[in-house]
Parts: structure tokens; C-alpha cells; sequence
């Protein structure tokens, strides 16, 4: 079966900080090459979006209507509601993502 993946706009927003981040900081190729390699990641949910893992910090709270799947360091926060993904948010795992998921993801829960 094959899944319709939709991107929100806040993970949009994401997607763009990170692009102007590693354009700024290291070029803009690379910043193409980071943006295509989450594209495919996002991509390939298409097909059994039930492989990705529960976030912990989520997992804690008792919450398991989300996943993740990494292109590292990178989180990719969805949601799947029948036929279709729903990416809320692309994250730098380096940082402290505890309480961007809680607002994200939880304050409209």
C-alpha cells in the first residue's frame, strides 16, 4: 500500500532554517545535498511508515500516535492517520527537542 506524504508548514519552516543554516555556515551546495537527502527520507514513508520508532520524550508521556525516522542528525516528526503521513516537524537532534515536541506536537494535542 502507498501512503500520501504531507509536509506541514511548520516542518517547512524547519526544513528552510536548516537550509539557510548550513548555506550560511558551510555553502549552498551542501545545503541542496541536506535538503534532498531529507526529501528522500520524507519519501520513503510512502511506503511502511510504521517502521519508524516512538520519540522517547513522547513515549514517555504515554503518547505513541507519533514517529520518527533520522537522517542523522536530523528527527523527522510524523503522524500517520490512515492512508496518509503527516510531517510536523524536521529536527536537529543536537539540540534539546523535549520541549519543541511538547509545544509542537502537544499543545494542540
Amino acid at each position: 500500500m502507498k501512503y500520501e506524504v504531507r509536509v506541514d508548514n511548520i516542518a517547512s519552516e524547519d526544513l528552510y532554517a536548516s537550509y539557510r543554516y548550513v548555506a550560511t555556515n558551510d555553502s549552498p551546495a551542501k545545503a541542496e545535498q541536506l535538503l534532498d537527502n531529507i526529501h528522500k527520507a520524507m519519501t520513503s514513508l510512502e511506503t511502511m511508515p510504521a517502521r519508524g520508532s516512538f520519540p522517547p520524550e513522547l513515549q514517555r508521556w504515554g503518547i505513541s500516535d507519533f514517529r520518527e525516522i533520522f537522517f542523522k542528525p536530523y528527527r523527522i516528526i510524523y503522524e500517520m492517520r490512515g492512508k496518509t503521513v503527516f510531517i510536523h516537524a524536521v529536527l536537529d537532534g543536537r539540540r534539546n527537542c523535549e520541549d519543541l515536541l511538547q509545544q509542537r506536537l502537544l499543545g494542540t494535542y
